[in-house]
């Protein structure tokens, strides 16, 4: 079962450069996207629903702005839009579907680099998503939580950690918050689970200033963050950086089929 997670920086610039025919040769079961920056009627029937997908989308009140969506190649048995905030849910930051046992969620965390308030925002998001997060763990449902995080978690997830312990997505509030999610409620990173020492390889991001791409100056900020039992089934990841369709990078992870779960989908 490959699932790929990707920030699209907006769906209808991704489409423009190539992101539906890469799609097509990539054999995904699962992919999951953020920041779509468009409402339904910005979408291209392609953008619904390509070529062997259903599609369901969670988008945001504002023009232009976040919202989540996934593709699936089997139906969803059902699909939970937002987390029960209105002032998250109108932002478009949550979307899960079900599959038998199995949940895939597409997460677009908040960001706090344009200043204090948002940067207020952020942290109020993470106290909510904290508990449902512990929620879904003790549901003894299967759960895969793909997305922008908005957060490097480590040293090793960003080129230049040291001039960037006071800016936000590697504050050590959110650090030991996400430190937490996978320490204390079992949470896995997928591909750290992999990839224990990758450094230079690792980054999902590059800032669009400078020659940050050009010379991988990057941040780990996308994440597949699994249930033990899922996250033990990966086999492969890979960051795919031979296109850009925007400002992130696709993460690419298979896992194996030993759960009943996903037998429906692979």
């Amino acid at each position: 079962m490959r699932i790929i997670s990707l920030n699209l920086n907006g769906i209808r610039s991704a489409a423009s450069k190539g992101l539906y025919e890469w799609l097509a040769h990539q054999h995904a079961e699962l992919i999951c996207l953020q920041e779509l920056k468009a409402q339904h009627a910005n979408l291209t029937e392609q953008m619904q629903s390509p070529n062997g997908y259903f599609g369901y989308f969670h988008y945001a009140e504002k023009k232009g702005y976040s919202g989540v969506g996934i593709y699936s190649k089997a139906p969803a048995d059902e699909v939970i839009e937002g987390l029960g905030y209105a002032d998250i849910d109108a932002e478009g930051r949550y979307l899960e579907a079900r599959f038998g046992n199995l949940s895939v969620v597409s997460l677009y965390l908040p960001s706090g680099s344009s200043g204090p308030d948002r940067q207020a925002v952020k942290f109020s998001v993470m106290d909510r998503f904290y508990p449902h997060l512990a929620a879904l763990m003790a549901s003894g449902r299967e759960v895969v939580v793909c997305g922008d995080w908005n957060i490097a978690h480590q040293q090793a997830d960003l080129k230049n950690w040291r001039g960037n312990q006071k800016n936000s997505g590697f504050l050590p509030e959110e650090r030991a918050w996400f430190g937490q999610v996978l320490d204390e409620q079992g949470w896995v990173d997928v591909y750290r689970k992999l990839h224990p020492d990758a450094t230079d390889a690792c980054y999902t991001w590059w800032s669009n200033r400078g020659q940050a791409w050009d010379n991988n100056v990057g941040w780990r900020i996308d994440y597949q963050v699994a249930t033990p039992q899922l996250a033990a089934t990966a086999v492969s990841c890979s960051i795919y950086k031979q296109q850009r369709f925007s400002d992130h990078a696709p993460l690419i992870i298979d896992y194996r089929q030993p759960l009943s779960a996903l037998s429906s989908i692979a």
